[in-house]
């Protein structure tokens, strides 16, 4: 078999990630505003921004803003336990395709029509993230989705990971990002495999939630209001810096 260059196939790697990257930077750049207006609205008015990634990997997505050095004291990530890889990778795909499930983790939140959700899910089809949107609707939750509508878009409806009622997340939230995660999300071809390698998807969140969280501390700046935001506990200061707003947060923030 032939040698394979592998510094040539991560450097693949690296520009589709960054052609990714500017694609959401320049083409979701309305979605992403309209949204960081509504999280600056939140957060002005001293309200909790709640963040949730039902699916396997999407749950990284809403740890990325939560408790993260330069990160937004007032987002709120609901840690669900059902769809967590570290109760075991096949009960979390089992969880994330339940139907009904979704509606008791956003009813145990306790979310009501003050509340603004973020939902994050990479492939935005899961009857978990689906049934957790439809029961925030139901609460008047003002919803962000975060997720691909191209992989969303080209899943069969019979796909058994769909939500019995066929829904695509951006059709039913109130803004939609998209994070133009490619069908299959793995995106390097190793020569002489069938299998792609090298998901993308989790850099897509990552990078999507951060440009909304950029864009809401400018509008806040703007306005005159300088949100609370984490530091590292590691960095010289942190848990001192930290420590002004714990009792601020400690007992409205539930995974605190």
């Amino acid at each position: 078999m032939p040698e394979i260059d592998a510094d040539a196939l991560c450097s693949g790697y690296l520009a589709e990630t960054q052609a990714l990257m500017n694609r959401i930077l320049i083409e979701e750049r309305d979605p992403l505003d309209a949204a960081a207006d509504r999280l600056a609205e939140q957060i002005e008015a001293d309200r909790l921004v709640h963040v949730f990634g039902p699916g396997g990997h999407s749950n990284l997505a809403s740890q990325e803003v939560f408790f993260r050095a330069g990160g937004l004291m007032h987002v709120s990530a609901i840690l669900d336990e059902g769809t967590l890889l570290s109760n075991g990778a096949l009960r979390s795909m089992a969880i994330e395709r339940t139907p009904g499930y979704g509606r008791i983790v956003i009813s145990n939140a306790q979310l009501g029509d003050r509340d603004l959700l973020i939902l994050a899910n990479a492939y935005g089809i899961n009857a978990a993230l689906i049934d957790a949107a439809l029961e925030a609707r139901s609460r008047d939750v003002f919803l962000i989705g975060v997720s691909s509508r191209q992989h969303a878009e080209s899943t069969t409806a019979d796909h058994p990971a769909r939500h019995p009622g066929k829904h695509n997340l951006h059709d039913v939230v109130d803004i939609a990002i998209d994070t133009k995660v490619p069908v299959g999300d793995a995106v390097v071809k190793v020569p002489g495999m069938g299998e792609s390698i090298a998901a993308i998807s989790t850099f897509a969140n990552a990078f999507a939630l951060n440009c909304l969280v950029i864009r809401t501390v400018a509008k806040l700046m703007e306005r005159g209001v300088e949100p609370p935001v984490w530091r590292s506990g590691n960095a010289p200061g942190g848990d001192e810096a930290n420590s002004r707003f714990i009792a601020r947060f400690r007992n409205r923030v539930r995974a605190l």
